[in-house]
């Protein structure tokens, strides 16, 4: 399912209008993506959580010249399943 589809689903589960569902959507992509940006965890119990992780800085190779190379210290985000949604797609 990608996010049109979403979009579709919810306008007519909901009965509303494809451009109320859009706003929906997109509403609340957009607040979990400002949660984790602030370095909230998000949650929605039973389906799955999305939090950041942070890596400190290290020294790494360049693997065509195998020059050293310093990366920077980074955040991503991922993903963790909840139980009853791993229940539900392993039946």
């Amino acid at each position: 399912m990608n996010k049109l589809e979403l979009v579709e689903a919810l306008r007519e589960e909901a009965g509303i209008t494809k451009n109320e569902a859009e706003v929906v959507v997109n509403m609340v992509f957009d607040e979990m993506s400002n949660a984790m940006a602030n370095g909230d965890r998000v949650e929605i119990r039973g389906f799955c959580s999305f939090y950041v992780k942070q890596y400190k800085a290290y020294r790494g190779r360049n693997p065509k010249t195998g020059e050293k190379v310093e990366i920077k210290p980074k955040k991503l985000p991922f993903f963790k399943f909840g139980k009853e949604l791993k229940e539900r797609v392993d039946k």
